[in-house]
């Protein structure tokens, strides 16, 4: 049987706020039918620090320290915690909540898009699994997050190597279409991270960092290689494929595509109404 084919976009490192404007752009376009389901990779320059579309940035962000790291800043379109964006490699996919292979759950959707990165990491030989969270303390726990950071624990159907989390992702429904983008670790400075965030006392930062490297673990921390960012995109574009049953067909932008984008970005992306807003 003939596969399906998506298209696939690799943006490489741009800034903040074009890569949420092109998540947003995509989104847009898939609504409207313009646009086949798409996979895109990405990354950051300069490193970001994004926070959910629901966090509030008095409360919880070092906004002096994100300057003083020299990063970049944004608000995602999607939920969850703040993700420091460096050492790692960006995925989103978008693609309709009518299409057949889609769950209508949230959680389910999670389940079947992240099938493409649970086989990206068993072609860089990582043993990761599926997160479920089993009682219903763990459950609980996922609707009062203790942390701003989004490492911290692992949700539903989230990608985990030796009891450690290793991909974090969010995801967003809007005109009709799923957009989930996520993180894939290959290395991260914790002690930059813990930086990025308020706490009620240094012991409780101590605390939770203590917690996190219990947590969380970055590919080059467990891999018996080294594993390059271009090593990467092979596994997880090959994953994706074998995980969702697909053929990516790789994509470059229009000028005009590229425009909107740029707009979307310095209106919106760039603005302290919508970053700073919560």
């Amino acid at each position: 049987m003939k596969k399906e084919v998506w298209r696939f976009i690799d943006t490489g490192n741009s800034s903040a706020s074009f890569n949420m404007a092109l998540d947003e752009a995509l989104l847009d376009w898939q609504s409207e039918g313009k646009i086949p389901p798409t996979i895109r990779f990405y990354g950051w320059n300069p490193a970001t620090l994004s926070i959910g579309y629901f966090q509030k940035v008095e409360k919880e962000i070092n906004l002096d320290a994100v300057k003083e790291h020299n990063l970049g800043f944004v608000r995602r379109p999607t939920g969850g915690r703040g993700v420091l964006h460096e050492h790692e490699l960006t995925y989103s996919v978008i693609v309709s909540e009518e299409h057949p292979e889609m769950p209508k759950t949230v959680t389910e959707a999670y389940r079947v898009i992240s099938e493409g990165i649970l086989r990206g990491f068993l072609s860089l030989g990582l043993e990761a699994y599926f997160a479920v969270p089993k009682t219903l303390e763990e459950r609980e726990a996922l609707k009062s997050p203790r942390s701003a950071v989004c490492f911290d624990a692992p949700s539903w159907y989230e990608l985990v190597v030796e009891g450690r989390k290793v991909a974090g992702s969010a995801q967003t429904r809007q005109k009709g279409v799923i957009l989930q983008h996520g993180s894939i670790l290959l290395d991260i400075d914790e002690d930059k991270l813990f930086s990025l965030f308020k706490y009620p006392s240094e012991r409780v930062k101590d605390r939770m960092q203590k917690a996190f490297k219990e947590k969380a673990v970055a590919i080059n921390e467990i891999s018996s290689k080294r594993i390059t960012i271009e090593e990467a995109k092979i596994a997880f574009k090959k994953g994706f494929e074998e995980g969702l049953n697909i053929e990516l067909e790789p994509y470059t932008l229009s000028e005009e595509e590229l425009d909107y984008i740029q707009k979307l970005a310095k209106t919106r992306y760039e603005s302290d109404e919508w970053n700073y807003k919560r």
